[in-house]
């Protein structure tokens, strides 16, 4: 059983940073590509970054270009995210993902990865 374990959230005021990190466990397989998504109240789960792992390939979404960096410790098969300048709009609650594809491309959609982690509240205050 593949397990993806995620890094608390918390509340940050606004222009603050935050930090999550998420590890995969469990069954070994090998990860093509990990990606970060968000989903606030009311709204559908919006994509916010990847990283593939076999070129280093990385993307962010627009809303988060500039302000939150994705990196990864392949030999602890973890991912991070590092959150710059949060804004309010940013408050939700952020999920992992991870892609045993080896067709894994941009990582811009849910139907690219098969685990995901439970999710975690970041809720930045104004």
């Amino acid at each position: 059983q593949v397990q993806l374990v995620q890094s608390g959230g918390g509340l940050v005021q606004a222009g603050g940073s935050w930090r999550l990190s998420c590890t995969v466990s469990g069954r070994s397989f090998s990860i093509w590509g990990m990606g970060w998504f968000r989903q606030a109240p009311g709204k559908e789960r919006e994509f916010v970054a990847s990283k593939a792992w076999n070129d280093g390939r990385i993307y962010y979404g627009d809303s988060v270009k500039g302000r939150f960096t994705i990196s990864s410790d392949g030999a602890k098969n973890t991912v991070y995210l590092q959150m710059n300048s949060l804004k309010p709009e940013d408050t939700a609650t952020y999920y992992c993902a991870a892609s045993p594809n080896v067709q894994f491309d941009k990582g811009w959609t849910i139907a690219e990865y098969e685990y995901w982690g439970p999710g975690t509240q970041v809720t930045v205050s104004s």
